[in-house]
């Protein structure tokens, strides 16, 4: 016996020092979180999420939020619609922006849009592991969907949205799959009050909810076992105190119920839909597209490889990820995200279970499943943040430089207004609106920027008739008595009035022109 204990107190055995290390070891999330954030905030994707000038106009509204202590219902960015009622649903996520931007400019704004990117895709691929999608598959997917939501790596409020949907659905998701007593589902209406505040995105919320709900109604009609239906009965009931509670939260904004109607009128305007880029169809000649049509045709395989194992809520799902994704390119990314966590297990089951191959890929799979602290993403991200407060300095070299391209928007031009202290009202692009707003107000006022649902589909028209050169164009100009025109140097309108008579031009590079009133 005393031989046999020696041998035991001999052997090698886990210690404090071993688990230790198991516990700093980066799981496969972990892994995918550190790639896309330090590529979004320091590498070679940190330039693209300046790409879009709306950023702009949110970072001045939430200063001015931080500094009259009061949510805009009126307008104070246009030229011609000043002190028009104005919603500005996201004001939340501008005051938050505004807050950053005062601090650490916009090396601060590119970290926290990295953060909330990151986050969610690496969020994404863990539910698909959970869901019981296979690491080989998850990764797989996980790339398909990364590079289509790339068509979006925008810093703008809808990557919060993005992160809000990814955590509704998951918590819609294990409610149905773990039962109707997880009371994680009690954090919708909470989570539902933040996401009215944020994003108007906030009705993607109740369309899962309404796909779940439907999806009990369809196996409580339908399904022939008792105790299925009796479980889906149960789902359903919660599903709608849920979502009545939810749709309370959401009207606990600052315009109350005028806000949903503002976003259903907004989102059902067919001009501007067809009108405004990102809400028309993807253009499938580009790679995020592109990667979205394989996703759909792995989610075919999918539904083929799961045969019987196909429910209600997964046909739901996936439909309603397809014909978004179709309906309008600024979907694409969260409908790809949806893809992948629906069809991941369903994949797995046809090829990573039957092929030995993945066996050994069981192990790191499980590391993810273990429910560890994300010790290397908080350290990453913390070292970030405190980098972004030096101005984007560490340890003597610049890492962090986040500004606009050149060669994208009027950086010359607007320098041209801030030295000559010129404070004409601005005619450009609604693209661009969002630029002078962030480098010009309040001195200048501009005559459009990308808040279409404020202008409105006459003033929108008006605007386009200009841009396109279309009969009258010269007679709205005269209308909105515009004096200064600032345009891409190569724009058609930029032909025409170096042309014109009556306009000359007062700056030009390659990327602006500018055109003054005689």
């Amino acid at each position: 016996m005393k031989a046999q204990s020696t041998a035991s107190e001999d052997r090698p055995r886990p210690n404090a020092a071993a688990g230790f290390g198991r516990f700093l070891l980066p799981s496969p999330a972990d892994l995918i979180f550190l790639g896309l954030f330090i590529a979004l905030s320091f590498g070679s994707l940190s330039p693209r999420l300046l790409w879009d000038a709306d950023i702009g106009w949110h970072i001045r509204n939430g200063q001015n939020i931080l500094r009259t202590h009061t949510v805009p219902r009126k307008d104070s960015f246009s030229a011609t619609m000043s002190g028009h009622p104005w919603y500005a649903w996201e004001w939340l996520y501008d005051a938050a922006i505004g807050w950053i931007y005062n601090r650490s400019g916009l090396n601060g704004v590119v970290f926290i849009s990295a953060l909330v990117i990151a986050s969610t895709l690496s969020l994404v691929f863990r539910c698909s592991l959970r869901r019981g999608g296979g690491l080989a598959v998850s990764l797989l997917l996980f790339v398909l969907s990364t590079i289509a939501s790339s068509i979006h790596f925008l810093a703008r409020p809808h990557v919060v949205g993005w992160l809000l949907a990814v955590c509704w659905f998951s918590i819609l998701d294990t409610n149905r799959r773990d039962g109707v007593g997880v009371r994680r589902i009690l954090f919708l209406p909470p989570l539902m009050l933040l996401w009215a505040n944020l994003h108007g995105g906030f009705v993607l919320g109740f369309v899962l909810l309404g796909i779940y709900l439907f999806a009990d109604i369809l196996t409580l009609l339908g399904c022939p076992e008792v105790d299925e239906r009796r479980t889906a009965a149960k789902r359903a009931s919660v599903l709608m105190v849920i979502g009545g509670a939810s749709f309370l939260a959401s009207m606990v904004n600052p315009y109350g119920i005028s806000l949903h109607i503002h976003v259903y009128q907004y989102l059902t305007n067919r001009f501007l839909m067809q009108h405004i880029n990102e809400f028309r169809r993807p253009d499938f000649n580009g790679i995020p597209a592109q990667a979205f049509l394989l996703m759909i045709a792995l989610a075919g395989v999918a539904i083929v490889a799961a045969r019987g194992r196909m429910r209600w809520a997964n046909w739901l799902l996936v439909i309603f990820a397809i014909f978004s994704g179709m309906y309008a390119a600024r979907n694409i990314p969260f409908a790809s995200m949806l893809l992948m966590m629906v069809t991941a297990p369903l994949l797995t089951g046809k090829l990573e279970r039957r092929t030995t191959f993945f066996a050994g890929l069981e192990r790191w799979r499980n590391i993810e499943l273990a429910g560890r602290i994300p010790v290397w993403p908080i350290l990453v991200a913390v070292a970030s943040a405190a980098i972004c407060l030096q101005q984007g300095h560490f340890l003597g070299k610049q890492l962090m430089a986040a500004h606009f391209d050149p060669s994208r928007f009027p950086v010359q031009t607007t320098e041209l207004f801030e030295r000559q202290g010129d404070r004409e009202r601005i005619f450009s692009l609604d693209a661009w609106g969002g630029y002078f707003i962030y480098r010009l107000y309040p001195e200048n006022k501009v005559y459009i920027d990308d808040r279409h649902d404020f202008y409105g589909e006459p003033y929108i028209r008006d605007y386009l008739k200009v841009i396109h050169l279309e009969r009258g164009w010269e007679q709205v100009l005269d209308q909105w008595k515009v004096r200064l025109i600032v345009m891409p140097s190569k724009a058609r309108l930029s032909e025409a009035l170096r042309r014109l008579p009556g306009w000359k031009v007062r700056y030009a590079d390659a990327t602006a022109t500018m055109f003054e009133r005689l």
